[in-house]
């Protein structure tokens, strides 16, 4: 039969090149309202941006202003302000309140070692540059999203942020003493100091850290810069066995509100997993007594101060149980102390559609002018909406649930004007600003494009619903569906079938979303078609969707994905003897269960950082949470192995099934990952060497589970595409 796809590899690196040049938004802030001398208010919009660079192996990052005329209800003229600047250096900015100054966190190579500095700009002058290595109060600054921060005091004449404890230098029981080689009198007497902190016999000790992405992030500490005394201390008063992040200045900057991770009787994986037990802190910039605002039982993060500082809201979760999960929206009154839940869980989707939040990060800025609503950009089923929430009432509206585009974040919003990014799968991520419609008010919202990016019209998509088999139908959570993402080329010559390539996304509790994704943007112009499985278990559909899963992986969503390419399939488009998967994390657990419980049916596999066997990743992964609740048992950090626990998660398990495979497998590991060690892939490899299955590893150096680096993505995409090509198209 004939066939549409590129084949060519010369072909395949040029399409690939075009397509890695659309950028993806990162960061806006708003600058302050000016009046010009005419009477007509303007405001200044400072974006940043990210972009794969292939030459030099790494995303770039870059800023682009513009400028936007309005009467603070509606855009009267918007544009660019020049064009964009590479960003380097920088690991945190922001500006003050006012505007008028701006704070950079920057690290400079300097003789070969990597050096912090703090910056304070005022207009086009650098007013300081203080060097916080030199200083050694504290390790390197947290940048991540998981604690850092870098927050103005009200006032503007303090900073707050988070960074690595300071430890004593380590040094073997038989360093000579070099103090005798100072050449001058300063260096002598900081020899002398360094050599009294010295600690014999520590140089070996392990130190836990937070895993995946936050490796070597093991004991944050506050920090605080007197901007002009020119003075950082470590704040006070936080408790010995909690790790703090994600700080902002209490009303009045009278203490710092923060979140704060107990980390006794040891860490676990905090990346994507906001399930670990946490609670909102204040700790008092005078006395230094710390004070706990909300229940140490359950998990929360990202708390938001409102803009009459009377209020904040934070997300809350529960403790263990699955990773990601529907969450509440809480508000602790300042004032009163009482705290009220805004938005509950929600078990099942309203008659509205409103199926829950579904979310670990609000926006920074996410409060409306009035301090009495909250803007959310979270899963919607298969769609990212912007959703407004009452803080009175805790009714939601959505703001976006009649667009036809598939994605959309909330950058910032401020003043009530709000900048998003939107994408969808045939358009990438483009710039887009509207006022917020007033309380109680039926006005539309009207977008204006500050960055419009191209819509590939040769792409096309759609949101598909299935609903199980009656045979498949959970019998505790009876009458759930579940969706999938169908991406194919627009254009398709008579008498052609296209192959498909079925992708189950990792989690389990993750989605995937109608968004702008590279890869498969990628392989659809390349003519294969793609089909995004959002099987039951994933977010946006209700936590009973969520809680259908645990205990049924390796079954319920093996054949939740079977159902829908079968499904797909039937509709005479594509080709049933070109079929594929590919997936990654726990995608590519169900990537190897679909091969092993299907034998013959898919004629290739890709599977990234799989999860091969649950009962050997136990011990050796920074979630061993996760393996516990997924195979459907209760998780505590004194739970010892146990043979019948052991034999469920073996029999859940795609090696299980390794005997039956025939589909040749191309597996990419990450050689620093710490969420599914890369001995999982291994084990699965060396079992297809033994049966005489074709397979091929390949290993990415310097790269964790996510596999994101430059080179390893763009090395990984052309791998994979080769490999499908080889086995399922020639």
């Amino acid at each position: 039969m004939e066939s549409q796809v590129i084949t060519n590899p010369e072909e395949i690196v040029r399409l690939y090149r075009e397509l890695s040049l659309f950028p993806s938004l990162s960061k806006a802030d708003l600058g302050p309202v000016i009046t010009s001398q005419y009477g007509g208010k303007y405001s200044n919009i400072y974006t940043e941006w990210s972009q794969r660079d292939l030459e030099r192996n790494e995303n770039v990052k870059f800023c682009r202003q513009y400028i936007i005329f309005h009467d603070d209800k509606s855009v009267v003229f918007s544009g660019a302000s020049g064009n964009s600047t590479e960003i380097r250096g920088e690991l945190l900015s922001k500006d003050s309140p006012s505007g008028e100054m701006k704070a950079v966190v920057r690290e400079c190579k300097i003789k070969g070692e990597d050096i912090q500095f703090l910056e304070i700009w005022n207009k086009n002058i650098k007013m300081k540059s203080i060097n916080l290595t030199a200083l050694k109060k504290h390790g390197k600054v947290f940048e991540d999203d998981q604690f850092g921060c870098l927050v103005w005091s009200h006032s503007e004449t303090h900073l707050l942020y988070v960074a690595e404890r300071k430890r004593p230098k380590a040094e073997s029981f038989f360093q000579a003493d070099s103090s005798v080689l100072s050449s001058t009198g300063d260096e002598e007497e900081t020899s002398r100091v360094e050599k009294k902190e010295a600690v014999k016999g520590e140089q070996f000790v392990f130190r836990e850290d937070w895993g995946e992405a936050l490796v070597s992030k093991s004991c944050p500490v506050l920090c605080v810069l007197d901007i002009d005394g020119d003075n950082v201390s470590v704040l006070e008063g936080v408790p010995e066995n909690i790790s703090p992040g994600q700080a902002f200045w209490a009303p009045g900057d009278t203490g710092v509100v923060f979140v704060g991770w107990w980390h006794e009787p040891f860490r676990l994986g905090l990346k994507y997993c906001p399930n670990r037990r946490s609670s909102l802190f204040y700790v008092d910039l005078t006395g230094g007594k710390c004070e706990q605002l909300s229940s140490g039982t359950s998990a929360v993060c990202s708390p938001r101060l409102s803009p009459d500082q009377c209020r904040i809201v934070y997300l809350e979760f529960s403790v263990f149980g699955p990773h990601m999960q529907c969450s509440r929206l809480c508000m602790y009154d300042w004032y009163t102390k009482k705290t009220s839940v805004v938005v509950d869980v929600v078990k099942r989707p309203r008659e509205d559609g409103f199926a829950g939040i579904y979310t670990s990060q609000l926006s920074p800025q996410c409060w409306s002018a009035d301090s009495q609503r909250i803007i959310v950009a979270c899963p919607q089923r298969s769609r990212k909406d912007l959703l407004v929430v009452d803080t009175s009432t805790g009714s939601i509206t959505s703001l976006t649930s009649k667009s036809d585009v598939g994605n959309w974040c909330l950058l910032n919003i401020e003043r009530d004007l709000m900048v998003v990014s939107c994408s969808s799968p045939n358009s990438p991520p483009s710039l887009r600003v509207a006022f917020l419609p007033p309380r109680d008010s039926q006005e539309e919202v009207v977008w204006v494009t500050l960055e419009n990016s191209q819509t590939l019209p040769d792409i096309d998509w759609q949101i598909l619903t299935f609903t199980p088999p009656p045979e498949q139908d959970n019998s505790q959570y009876p009458g759930l569906d579940f969706e999938a993402l169908l991406i194919k080329p627009k254009e398709v010559k008579d008498g052609v079938k296209l192959p498909l390539i079925v992708t189950p996304h990792g989690g389990p509790h993750s989605v995937i979303v109608a968004d702008w994704i590279l890869s498969s943007s990628a392989l659809c112009r390349m003519g294969f078609g793609i089909l995004l499985v959002n099987y039951r278990g994933s977010l946006g559909f209700g936590q009973d969707n969520i809680l259908s899963l645990p205990g049924n992986v390796g079954t319920q969503d093996v054949k939740d994905v079977q159902f829908a390419v079968e499904s797909v399939l039937k509709g005479g488009e594509f080709d049933t003897q070109k079929v594929s998967v590919s997936g990654g994390s726990h995608g590519g657990f169900l990537a190897c269960h679909l091969i092993g419980q299907y034998p013959g049916f898919y004629k290739a596999c890709v599977a990234r950082n799989p999860v091969i066997n649950l009962a050997s990743m136990i011990g050796s992964t920074d979630i061993p949470d996760w393996c516990m609740f997924e195979a459907g048992f209760d998780y505590s950090t004194d739970c010892l192995p146990d043979p019948a626990v052991w034999e469920q998660m073996l029999n859940k398990s795609p090696i299980k099934h390794v005997t039956q495979v025939q589909t040749p497998v191309l597996l990419t590991l990450g050689e620093d990952d710490k969420r599914v060690p890369n001995k999982q892939g291994i084990e699965y490899y060396r079992a297809l060497k033994a049966k005489q299955v074709p397979v091929r590893l390949l290993w990415y150096q310097g790269n964790n589970h996510s596999l994101s680096k430059v080179d390893a993505e763009s090395d990984g995409f052309m791998n994979i595409a080769l490999w499908i090509i080889q086995h399922m198209c020639q």
